[in-house]
């Protein structure tokens, strides 16, 4: 089965090979990146001991930030090395000041993995969340290297729980400890003899719960809503777009509104201010000129935005899945949202719990913004469960910290 495994690893290679020659820009990041990949990951000096993190992409890495600043604290003497497996991560990450080495992950094959763990001096690894790589997980309990996974969040669905999937739940037992969000996720381990499991909750809380503490003024934006209260559309894809733009025409004259789509580019930006009468682009802001409608043309802020919101809609639940909640829930922020959350733990609880709001079409959307935007004990009675929620949410880091001293 590893031989078909990592045949597989080789094929998923040349596909990323065969895209990024016919012109696709990501594959061409992936395979460009790990052309002469081990001039970065060249031998250091054997003497200095490693720390390894590896995470898939940037939401991966916001997840094991947290978790990346207390090991460097708590065990200042090991050098970091920093994976990626995605260029939307390392393009934006290869800098990152506080890894000692920034790289892409090497293809999954086992003389990929061995030579790296014989490049460096590995004392523990880190995976955060989804990203399993089999030959990585055997090679490191072939050397007696600690492997940790963060944030897990397993469903039932998951093909580990298959019936068909016992080679890969095997693959599972050279994982030292997995540090879960839920207790779901730590009963669907037992069900299938893992029993390393400790419930820490999500790091990606500790990450934007700081970020939200810290987090800057916009002068420009504060012109812009002018004593107004506002609503955020954040990270929207068309079809969620098809909900927001027709309702921006039915909003009260005391709100405006800020329209942060998952895509900037020029033709999709064009697509949204082409339905749109009264507006401006955030990039072209005239603060003296009071209108209804921002949209924000530029990427990096709209996480930092969120504390100027009364309530959000965060898009991606008519699409693949929705973005970042936890963004706009740390400012207490009620969220609306399309229905494909269930993998997203705070989504399913708030939910349930009535600080979220998931739609599935027209009536849905208008109702419930009807609601947030005049019924006041509505709107009061969400917010405090997103600041409930956010209040016994954070620390997971920390948690995660208490049971690595033991076991390092």
């Amino acid at each position: 089965m590893r031989l078909l495994y990592s045949l597989a690893i080789r094929c998923l290679s040349g596909i990323y090979g065969l895209a990024a020659l016919f012109g696709h820009e990501k594959a061409r990041l992936w395979w460009n990146g790990r052309n002469n990949q081990w001039e970065k990951l060249k031998s250091p000096d054997t003497n200095e001991e490693w720390i390894w993190m590896h995470v898939s992409s940037l939401g991966e890495f916001e997840q094991g930030l947290p978790v990346i600043e207390s090991l460097k604290k708590n065990f200042p003497q090991h050098k970091l090395l920093l994976t990626f497996f995605s260029p939307s991560g390392y393009e934006m990450k290869k800098d990152f000041e506080l890894a000692d080495k920034v790289a892409y992950l090497p293809s999954d094959t086992m003389v990929n993995a061995k030579k790296l763990v014989t490049n460096f001096k590995i004392k523990a690894a880190f995976f955060v969340l989804y990203d399993f790589w089999f030959n990585y997980m055997k090679v490191l309990k072939d050397n007696d290297i600690p492997l940790f996974y963060v944030s897990v969040n397993f469903q039932k669905n998951h093909y580990f729980f298959k019936f068909y999937a016992s080679w890969f739940r095997k693959q599972l037992k050279n994982v030292k400890h997995f540090f879960v969000q839920n207790e779901d996720t730590k009963k669907l381990l037992n069900s299938i003899d893992v029993h390393d499991v400790t419930i820490t909750g999500n790091t990606r809380f500790d990450r934007v719960f700081e970020i939200a503490r810290q987090s800057q003024s916009f002068p420009e934006i504060e012109k812009f809503i002018s004593g107004r209260k506002c609503i955020i559309a954040g990270s929207t894809w068309p079809s969620d777009e098809k909900f927001v733009i027709p309702f921006l025409k039915k909003i009260p004259e005391d709100y405006c509104f800020i329209i942060a789509p998952h895509d900037i580019s020029e033709s999709h930006v064009n697509q949204i201010i082409s339905q749109l009468d009264d507006y401006q682009l955030y990039t072209d802001l005239d603060v003296e000129r009071r209108c209804k409608v921002l949209v924000i043309n530029t990427i990096g802020i709209l996480k930092k935005i969120y504390k100027y919101a009364r309530f959000v809609y965060i898009g991606g639940g008519f699409y693949t899945g929705i973005h970042n909640t936890q963004e706009a829930l740390v400012f207490d922020c009620p969220v609306v949202i399309g229905p494909k959350y269930n993998k997203f733990m705070e989504a399913v609880d708030l939910v349930n719990a009535g600080g979220m709001f998931s739609i599935n079409d027209n009536n849905d959307y208008e109702e419930i913004f009807n609601k947030l935007i005049y019924d006041e004990s509505f709107y009061k009675k969400a917010s405090s469960i997103c600041h409930d929620y956010v209040q016994i949410s954070v620390g997971a880091t920390e948690k995660t910290m208490d049971v690595l001293r033991q076991l390092m």
